[in-house]
C-alpha cells in the first residue's frame, strides 16, 4: 500500500529560505538592529515583525535598536557585534533618509560586519548608484540580501567587495497568519496612493466594486497622529528615552489591525507588495498589480508565482522594468 505524502506549501519553502541569512548572522550572534520603521507603512511593519521573529527563533540577541530618527552620532559598537539593517524597498534614491543612514552605517563602522536584510534596488540616477557602490566597496565585510533577480544582477555588477545573496522578504517569517472567522465581504482593493503608484492604476480592470484602501487610509487620524508623535519624541530624545519599547507594542496593534481588516475579505486586489505578501501569509486569494518600476512583478516572478491563490495581473512595461532611468 502506498502512503500519500502531503507536499509542503510554497510559503513553507519561502520561510525556510530565510535561513540562508544565518550564514552571515549565526545563531546566538549579538547584533544592533538599525533603521526599523517608525511610520505608518504597514508593509515595513510586517517586515519588522518578521525580522524580530527571525531573531527570536534563532537566538540572535538584539543588544540595541535604532530607527532613522534616533540613530546617534558617534555610537560605540563592540567589534564582535553585527550591524543589521532593515530590509524593504528603499535601497536606492527614492527614499534618501533611509539610504543615507544605510551608507552612514557602512562608512562609519569599517571594523564591524554589516548585514543589509532583503531589499529591492532601484535608482533613477546611475551616478547615485555609483556613489553608493563606492561607499560599500570600501568596507571589507558587507553582506547584502536582495529580493529579486534583477536586484541581484545589479548588486553583483556594482558591489564587487560585498557578499550578495537572493532572499525572500523578511515578512515570510510570519507564515502562517490566521485571520479570525469567515470573511463577510467579497473584495478589498488595496492600492498605492504614493510615488510608486502607476500612471494607469486608476484605469486598471476591476473584478467587482470592492472597498478601496491603502496604508494611509487603513489607519485612523488618531493613529497617524500617534505615530508622528512617537517619531518626534525619538528625534528629540536620541535614544535616551525608552520610546522604542513603546513603539514595538504599538506597532503590534497596527499590524493586528491590518490582519483583522484583510481577514474580512474573501479576495484582495493590490498594487502594494505587502498587500500581496500579507494575503499570501493568510493564504487568501489575491491579484497583484505592478508598481511604478516593476518591483511587484519582479518579486512575484522570483518567489510567489507558485502560490495557487496568487496571480499577477499586469506585466510592467519595458520602461518600468529596468531599475534605473
Amino acid at each position: 500500500m502506498e502512503i500519500a505524502t502531503l507536499s509542503a506549501h510554497p510559503m513553507d519553502e519561502l520561510k525556510n529560505r530565510l535561513r540562508l541569512i544565518l550564514n552571515v548572522i549565526p545563531p546566538g550572534s549579538n547584533i544592533y538592529y538599525i533603521d526599523y520603521p517608525v511610520y505608518s507603512n504597514g508593509g515595513d511593519l510586517l517586515i519588522m515583525k518578521g525580522t524580530e521573529a527571525f531573531f527570536r527563533e534563532n537566538g540572535i540577541r538584539v543588544r540595541a535598536r535604532y530607527s532613522a530618527f534616533d540613530f546617534p552620532d558617534g555610537l560605540s559598537v563592540p567589534k564582535d557585534h553585527i550591524l543589521v539593517l532593515q530590509g524593504g524597498g528603499n535601497f536606492g534614491d527614492l527614499y534618501p533618509v533611509h539610504q543615507k543612514l544605510r551608507e552612514r552605517v557602512v562608512a562609519g563602522y569599517p571594523n564591524n560586519r554589516v548585514v543589509i536584510l532583503p531589499q529591492t534596488i532601484h535608482y533613477k540616477d546611475v551616478r547615485e548608484f555609483d556613489r553608493t557602490a563606492d561607499i560599500l566597496n570600501r568596507h571589507k565585510d558587507v553582506h547584502l540580501f536582495v529580493r529579486d533577480t534583477l536586484s541581484l544582477d545589479m548588486a553583483k555588477d556594482k558591489f564587487h567587495r560585498c557578499g550578495v545573496y537572493l532572499s525572500p522578504d523578511m515578512a515570510h517569517q510570519l507564515w502562517p497568519i490566521r485571520g479570525g472567522g469567515q470573511p463577510a465581504r467579497e473584495l478589498l482593493r488595496f492600492m498605492r496612493t504614493d510615488i510608486e503608484k502607476t500612471e494607469g492604476q486608476d484605469g486598471l480592470p476591476v473584478e467587482g466594486a470592492g472597498d478601496v484602501l491603502d496604508w494611509s487610509t487603513l489607519y485612523s487620524r488618531t493613529e497617524h497622529r500617534s505615530i508622528r508623535a512617537i517619531g518626534k519624541v525619538m528625534r528629540i530624545s536620541k535614544g535616551k528615552l525608552p520610546v522604542g519599547k513603546f513603539w514595538i507594542k504599538y506597532s503590534d496593534r497596527l499590524v493586528s489591525k491590518a490582519v483583522e481588516r484583510f481577514a474580512q475579505y474573501r479576495t484582495v486586489q493590490t498594487s502594494r507588495l505587502h498587500g500581496h505578501i500579507l494575503s499570501c501569509l493568510m493564504d487568501k486569494p489575491n491579484v497583484l498589480y505592478d508598481n511604478a518600476y516593476g518591483k511587484n512583478g519582479r518579486y512575484y516572478r522570483t518567489w510567489t508565482q507558485g502560490i495557487v491563490s496568487a496571480k499577477l495581473a499586469a506585466e510592467p512595461s519595458s520602461k518600468q522594468s529596468g531599475g534605473m532611468a
